[in-house]
């Protein structure tokens, strides 16, 4: 099924140039409930890309600056206050870590405690890792 006008064979390969009615069917396809557009776009044999951006554009309205419904901007001399303005909030100090580690390993009726400097807490898993085997 061929969507496109003939055009020149030549050596270049051209940009494919589909109908307003063919985007149209396509775009009636892919709407249709429990159809992928993968497979719309596979059995017209174009790219489910293509398809993609076909049924975004129908589902935006076009915007013609010559019919009057482009949007405008509004400026106003007055400075806007709305609700949503930023409110700074006063945070809580950060929580400074312990100084140091301190476990209580227990082993039967042994109990290990053992303190460790954060500093090193690295070092500490990996000897915990090494006690635990």
């Amino acid at each position: 099924m061929h969507t496109i006008s003939p055009q020149a064979s030549g050596d270049r390969r051209r940009r494919r140039l589909h109908s307003d009615e063919f985007k149209a069917n396509a775009v009636a396809s892919a709407a249709q409930p429990g159809v992928s557009m993968a497979s719309v776009a596979m059995s017209l044999g174009i790219n489910a890309n293509l398809l993609r951006r076909w049924v975004r554009d129908a589902e935006v309205p076009s915007v013609n600056p010559a019919e009057g419904n482009a949007p405008q901007l509004l400026r106003s001399s007055e400075p806007k206050s709305s609700p949503s303005s930023f409110v700074p909030v006063q945070l809580p100090a950060p929580v400074t870590p312990a100084s140091d580690i301190r476990m209580e390993v227990k082993r039967g009726s042994t109990t290990v405690v053992v303190t460790w400097p954060a500093a090193l807490a690295t070092e500490c898993g990996t000897w915990l890792r090494e006690l635990l085997r």
